[in-house]
C-alpha cells in the first residue's frame, strides 16, 4: 500500500492536482489585486459590478413584497412577508416555464408573461423585487439590463432592455397604476448575501458574503464607495458588488490548462473551471486518464474506464461517498486495491484543491471588506449550491481552510449559514431597501 500512496502522490504533485499546489496567500494577493483593479475600471479579470444595494436598512416586518425569481429554466413568483422576528413567510408560491426557454420569444411575448404572473398579485404590493439570474447590468434606479441568456432561454430582443422599466410599462398599458411602485433587480449571488441579512435574526454581524458554488461559482460583498472609482459612484456609505468571482484568470499546472482548452471559451472563466461542479467531473476525467497514460492504473481498471459514460461531479463525488457501493460505475472500474486506492487519492486531492481555493476566495471578499476583525462580530457567509453542499469532502475542507487561513493567519471571524430559498427571500430584502 505505501507504493501506490507515495506513487500517486508523486504524480499529482508533478501535476500540481494537490491542495499543496495553492500558496493561499499568494492566490488571496492575486484575488484582492483583481478586485482593486476591477473597482478603479482598469484591465481586470473580475468584473467587480456596482450593485447599488446597500445593507445599511432595517427590514420592515409585515410588509409584503411581489416576488420573481428567474433563473434556468424555472420562473417563480410568490408573496414574501417578514414578521416581526424576521422570520419569513412565502405566499402563493408559484412556478412555470421561463419565458424562453421551449421556444423563442419576442420582447412583448417576454414582458407579456411576466406581466401574466405580477397580475394576480398586483394590488397587494408597491414593492417588486426580481431574482434575475443571468447576466445583466445593474443600473443607479436598481433596474437590470441583460447583457446575454444563456443557451436555454431563447430572447433574443430582450437583451439591452431594462427588465424592470419594461414590466411595468407592460402593467401600465394593462391599465394598471404602477406609478408608486418601486422595482429592485438583483442577481442571485447578492440576493444570497440579503438572505443572509435577513436570517441573521439576533445574531450579531459585522458584515456579510453571497456565495454560490453549484454548476458555477460567484462571490458578492459589501464595499466601501470610496474605495470604487468607476461609475460615477458617491463617496459616501457602502453597497453590495458583484463579483464574478469565476472568471479569476488563474492556472495551476498544464493539466489545468489542457482542460480549459477542451472547454467552450479556453480563455474566460478559469476560476470557476477549477471548482465548480459543471468542470470538476471532466476534469477529473482528464487527470484519471493521464493517470492511466503513466500506468497508475492496472491495465483492467484503464479496460473498464474506457467503458462507463464521461465523468460528472456527482458520479466522481460517489465514489468518495461509498467505494464500495457497485451500483457505482467508478467502483465497478475497480481491479485490485491499488487501483482503490489511487482512484480515491485523485478524486480527494482535486476536491481538496478546489476547497481551498473556495477558502481563498471566501478570505479575500471578507479581508477586502474590511470586515470581521471582532470574534464577537463575524462575517456572516451565506453559502448556497449543491456543489459545495453535496459534493463529499468539498465543504469540510473548505471551513477548515478558512479558519486555517482567514481566522488562523489573519485573525478575521466568520461564521457560515444556508438559507432556505435564498434567491426569493434575497429578492424581497432587496425591494424592502427601497421603500
Amino acid at each position: 500500500m505505501d507504493a501506490i500512496v507515495r506513487k500517486t502522490d508523486a504524480f499529482l504533485h508533478k501535476w500540481n492536482v494537490t491542495p499543496d499546489a495553492v500558496d493561499m496567500q499568494a492566490c488571496c494577493n492575486l484575488f484582492l489585486s483583481e478586485m482593486e483593479q476591477g473597482l478603479h475600471g482598469k484591465k481586470s479579470s473580475l468584473a467587480m459590478i456596482p450593485t447599488y444595494t446597500s445593507t445599511d436598512f432595517v427590514i420592515q416586518p409585515n410588509k409584503s413584497v411581489i416576488v420573481l425569481d428567474a433563473g434556468g429554466t424555472n420562473f417563480r413568483t410568490c408573496l414574501v412577508r417578514f414578521d416581526e422576528q424576521c422570520l419569513p413567510h412565502i405566499d402563493s408560491f408559484k412556478k412555470s416555464a421561463m419565458p424562453g426557454s421551449k421556444s423563442e420569444v419576442s420582447a412583448k411575448e417576454f414582458f407579456a408573461i411576466l406581466a401574466d404572473n405580477v397580475e394576480p398579485f398586483i394590488d397587494q404590493s408597491d414593492a417588486i423585487g426580481f431574482c434575475f439570474s443571468y447576466a445583466a447590468a445593474i443600473t443607479a434606479d436598481h433596474d437590470g439590463i441583460p447583457l446575454v441568456f444563456s443557451k436555454e432561454v431563447k430572447a433574443p430582443e430582450v437583451v439591452g432592455m431594462p427588465v424592470g422599466k419594461s414590466l411595468m410599462e407592460e402593467l401600465s398599458r394593462r391599465a394598471y397604476r404602477v406609478a408608486d411602485k418601486k422595482v429592485a433587480v438583483v442577481n442571485d449571488t447578492v440576493a444570497t448575501l440579503l438572505a443572509g441579512k435577513a436570517a441573521s435574526g439576533s445574531a450579531s454581524y459585522d458584515g456579510y458574503v453571497g456565495f454560490i458554488l453549484g454548476t458555477g461559482t460567484n462571490t458578492a460583498y459589501v464595499e466601501q464607495n470610496s474605495n470604487i472609482h468607476k461609475n460615477g459612484i458617491a463617496s459616501t456609505g457602502s453597497q453590495i458588488i458583484n463579483v464574478e468571482s469565476g472568471n479569476l484568470d488563474l492556472v495551476l499546472g498544464d493539466l489545468d490548462k489542457i482542460f480549459f482548452d477542451s472547454t467552450k471559451q479556453p480563455d474566460s472563466y478559469h476560476f470557476e473551471k477549477i471548482i465548480s461542479g459543471a468542470y470538476l467531473g471532466g476534469f477529473s476525467q482528464l487527470v484519471i486518464n493521464q493517470a492511466i497514460e503513466e500506468g497508475l492504473f492496472s491495465s483492467e481498471f484503464s479496460r473498464l474506464f474506457s467503458l462507463i459514460e464521461p465523468l460528472n461531479t456527482t458520479r466522481m463525488s460517489h465514489y468518495l461517498e461509498m467505494p464500495f457501493n457497485t451500483h457505482y460505475d467508478l467502483v465497478k472500474c475497480i481491479a485490485t486495491e491499488d487501483d482503490g486506492i489511487a482512484l480515491y487519492m485523485i478524486i480527494d486531492s482535486i476536491i481538496a484543491r478546489a476547497a481551498k481555493l473556495t477558502a481563498v476566495n471566501l478570505s479575500a471578499a471578507v479581508l477586502k471588506s474590511g470586515e470581521g476583525e471582532n470574534p464577537r462580530y463575524p462575517v456572516c457567509i451565506n453559502a448556497d449550491g449543491t456543489t459545495y453542499y453535496k459534493t463529499e469532502n468539498l465543504r469540510r475542507y473548505t471551513q477548515h481552510y478558512v479558519v486555517e487561513f482567514m481566522q488562523r493567519t489573519h485573525h478575521r471571524y466568520a461564521r457560515f449559514v444556508h438559507v432556505d430559498d435564498s434567491p426569493i427571500l434575497g429578492a424581497a430584502v432587496a425591494a424592502l431597501s427601497l421603500m
